[in-house]
């Protein structure tokens, strides 16, 4: 009996030496453009189902009590539910209001105004869904100021009023979401869509508040080939001008390419912060062998972004109630 105890002893002390990590991928399957949140107790993660665009006619979650242990929730969203959405159903973008869940989305890859389709939202009460069509039409279904209308990020800010940054095809939008979602408030200026693209944009607009800075991140170089990559900016407002100030996070030909389409995690009433975020695998050749990673992001005393290096362990576990 002592001997037991005394190797049960032993097994708590390699634990604590050694804590348990997420691994990379977080979870299994091809998953690209991950958006993540807490909701609650929970961390979630919202990803693009990473296959050819007509296939991609419906959208997973996943949940954990802490970044290592996940559970999939299948299905939250398709096209069945979303009548005027065909195909390449992408990166999703999620916000809690009045106890509502709202799930920004593109769909349908449009190539010109003539076409069905753009940014739409779906709607549910409770996060892992399942989500109908808020709208019965897509939100955003034009190209302005040339930016294509997927990629969308919602933020709020501190007065409580909610932006949406967007766009594809090197041009990136913000627009001032209405208190129902269903529309628009004007800027000061008059316009809908400010355009705000800063220098080596792409698409993947991401934003987040850290003592009372604005942080843009953005995505560069083809989501298809190795030199995905995601840079950011740092402004006094949410609408810019936003100056570039580098990349953060990009290939590292010992681990994986294709590494971008990010999103940011802050454990609440906390300064950590986690970067959730896609990257290809060096042995992988399609371009939708895509798996979703989540890595620790740390900052210089100066408020910049140290460079965010990839690994294969991931971060430790996290629980919310720690």
């Amino acid at each position: 009996m002592k001997r037991f105890f005394l190797l049960l002893i032993s097994i708590s002390l390699l634990v604590t030496a050694f804590p348990q990590k997420s691994g990379s991928p977080v979870f299994h399957g091809w998953y690209a453009d991950p958006e993540g949140a807490v909701f609650g107790d929970r961390y979630w993660v919202y990803p693009t189902f990473s296959a050819p665009y007509n296939s991609q006619v419906f959208m997973d979650a996943f949940s954990s009590p802490d970044l290592v242990n996940w559970t999939k929730h299948s299905s939250i969203i398709d096209t069945t539910s979303i009548k005027w959405a065909w195909r390449a159903m992408w990166a999703p973008a999620i916000v809690e209001k009045d106890n509502m869940y709202y799930l920004f989305f593109a769909a349908n890859d449009i190539q010109s105004d003539h076409e069905v389709g753009g940014i739409g939202i779906g709607v549910s009460d409770k996060p892992e869904g399942p989500f109908r069509d808020y709208l019965g039409k897509p939100l955003i279904d034009k190209f302005y100021n040339g930016a294509q209308p997927i990629d969308q990020f919602v933020f709020k800010d501190v007065d409580g009023q909610y932006y949406m940054f967007y766009g594809g095809w090197r041009h990136c939008n913000v627009v001032k979401l209405n208190d129902d979602f269903t529309g628009f408030i004007p800027f000061e200026d008059g316009t809908i869509y400010k355009e705000v693209t800063p220098e080596g944009y792409v698409e993947g607009s991401v934003m987040f508040i850290r003592n009372g800075k604005y942080y843009f991140m953005w995505s560069e170089g083809g989501w298809t080939g190795p030199d995905y990559k995601v840079a950011y900016a740092i402004s006094d407002s949410p609408v810019g001008p936003f100056h570039r100030i580098g990349v953060v996070l990009e290939q590292d030909g010992k681990i994986a390419n294709g590494a971008g389409h990010n999103s940011v995690i802050n454990v609440p009433g906390t300064d950590e912060w986690y970067i959730v975020y896609h990257r290809r695998p060096l042995t992988e050749t399609s371009a939708h062998s895509r798996m979703t990673c989540i890595e620790k992001m740390a900052f210089d005393s100066d408020g910049t972004i140290k460079p965010i290096i990839m690994t294969r362990e991931g971060v430790e576990a996290r629980p919310l109630t720690k």
